[in-house]
């Protein structure tokens, strides 16, 4: 029979290995889960970001009629890319402003080209705006890191959520008073500060991290794993069925030669608002357009769906006949389905849009306050703090150019945004490659300088050149805080106020971190006096 010491010695042992677990495993990858943390707080607006990102486009006051639009972009890329064998139209709604469409244009010896821009959903045409991504790169970056292969980079992204999910049960296990802890907390405390901080904002967000974390894995679980769909799906058909059930893509089929020009798009979308309504349209999507062949698919919108399952209605393209509704799937593809919107959230209204921020923002905090501690509470232990080794000196140093150094370089792309020349050639890529390069040079300062003066000066500098948004953007448009306000522009205020939340956030901060020096415990700060008096004795012997 086991004795309580001994079963009391073996919850000591699992915790110990479990702290072991989760500091390593929130360590390693902890920088790219920062990033991917705060980029994916941010994307959850993306589209009121790419409406703030560009300005000379006016916002819709009304809903447009989504078969009209439908049919204006249609013709649009039918007269610019007359030869497509493919494209796709993302309606406008109310988070919107524009209409994204691409097409696919065969290439040379079996390659595909892919084209790709926003229109105006009032004339049909290409916008007159400046080239941006908008806050689709703070989306791509989230789960591809952008200049990264998208195979290679979503690999990434996937073995730093696999870390983060071991993280999370692993810190479960080892913090057996977390729900106790998550009601202390001792500010100016040091180690103790920083460690009822990190409880605090785990227990707290603790089912949207577990959710976020784990239906993060299932969106791209294919990729990691193509070993069970490999040897169930075996013949072309069953490809067919799989791909029907997971999009609403339509695969295109070899076409007939036979030139057919396609059917009214705008009555196609009109049949099918008879079914689901006059606003829950959300793409139309299009497969040898131009041919005897041609499909037309026009697919639900998101709003209001807790699933991503495809959800759409098929015509002939040449004569608009319907020949197929397809709204429902399979147990597992609906699964598959919930876990994917609920880690999007694009279903949710504006209300709960905020909580997921809010609770992303906890999750990037929480990382954030992970990576310090570790930093934190090895100091204490070194030989001598004020001499730390090189392998301490890199995490220190890459804390800061990944905390305060991301916010600064996010903030330079928006920067980047509004001053750079509105006809400057490629542009879009430059407000990227500068977000990189301002990134880089905080790496640089870090490296440069003592790391208390690097995370002051940092903080410092991300807030001000937060709180100078608004400013710039009152200085380049015609869009300053004070008409947005007067107008009602939500979009364009609320992106400059919440700028002006985080400068201060990242002020108080700063402030407190100038204010509160590296210290040792007593017992240690004695010791290491007492070393430098023996050693000083020696040497005067």
């Amino acid at each position: 029979m086991t004795k309580p010491h001994d079963r009391r010695a073996t919850h000591r042992g699992l915790r110990q290995s479990m702290s072991g677990l989760h500091t390593w495993s929130g360590l390693l990858l902890g920088w790219v889960l920062y990033a991917m943390f705060l980029t994916g707080t941010v994307s959850y607006f993306k589209e009121e970001l790419s409406q703030w990102m560009r300005p000379e486009l006016p916002r819709l006051t009304q809903p447009l009629d989504p078969a009209v639009v439908a049919q204006r972009v249609a013709d649009e890329i039918g007269r610019i890319a007359p030869n497509a064998t493919q494209w796709s139209i993302k309606l406008p709604d109310e988070r919107s402003n524009t209409v994204y469409a691409f097409w696919r244009i065969p290439g040379g010896k079996g390659a595909r080209a892919f084209g790709q821009d926003h229109f105006d959903p009032v004339t049909g045409h290409r916008v007159e705006a400046r080239d941006t991504l908008g806050g689709d790169f703070f989306y791509r970056f989230h789960f591809q890191f952008y200049y990264m292969s998208p195979f290679w980079g979503r690999l990434l992204a996937g073995l730093a959520a696999m870390f983060m999910l071991v993280a999370i049960v692993a810190g479960v296990i080892t913090h057996k008073k977390i729900f106790t802890d998550f009601f202390t907390f001792r500010w100016g405390k040091g180690q103790r500060s920083w460690l009822d901080a990190h409880n605090a904002l785990s227990v707290f967000g603790l089912p949207f991290h577990l959710m976020i974390t784990y239906t993060g894995l299932v969106t791209l679980m294919a990729l990691y794993v193509p070993w069970g769909e490999r040897a169930a799906i075996k013949t072309p058909a069953e490809r067919q069925q799989l791909t029907a059930e997971l999009s609403a893509f339509i695969q295109a089929g070899k076409p007939s030669g036979d030139k057919v020009p396609l059917g009214s798009i705008e009555a196609m979308v009109r049949q099918t608002q008879q079914r689901w309504g006059t606003i829950d349209v959300g793409r139309v999507n299009a497969t040898n357009p131009g041919d005897a062949t041609a499909r037309i698919a026009v697919t639900r919108g998101d709003a209001g769906r807790v699933s991503m399952s495809p959800d759409y209605v098929e015509f002939d393209g040449a004569t608009g006949k319907l020949l197929a509704v397809h709204d429902r799937v399979g147990a597992a593809a609906e699964t598959r389905g919930v876990m994917y919107a609920l880690h999007l959230g694009r279903f949710s209204d504006l209300e709960t849009r905020w909580l997921y921020f809010l609770a992303s923002l906890m999750g990037t905090a929480m990382v954030g306050t992970g990576l310090v501690m570790w930093t934190v509470k090895r100091r204490q232990k070194l030989p001598d703090p004020e001499r730390p080794h090189v392998g301490f000196r890199l995490v220190e140093r890459l804390n800061i150019a990944s905390i305060p150094g991301l916010s600064i370089a996010m903030t330079g792309f928006l920067w980047a945004n509004r001053l750079l020349p509105v006809q400057m050639q490629e542009r879009a890529f430059w407000e990227v490659h500068l977000f990189f390069i301002v990134w880089g040079l905080t790496l640089l300062h870090a490296l440069l300088r003592p790391a208390r003066a690097a995370w002051v000066e940092q903080l410092w500098a991300a807030a001000a050149l937060l709180a100078l948004v608004p400013v710039l953007n009152a200085a380049t448009t015609q869009r300053p805080l004070w008409h947005s306000l007067a107008n009602g522009d939500w979009v364009f205020a609320g992106t400059d106020l919440m700028c002006w939340a985080l400068a201060l956030l990242h002020a108080v901060l700063a402030i407190r971190t100038a204010r509160h020096g590296a210290r040792l415990r007593p017992s240690r700060a004695s010791e290491l006096r007492g070393d430098r008096v023996a050693i000083s004795g020696e040497a005067a012997t």
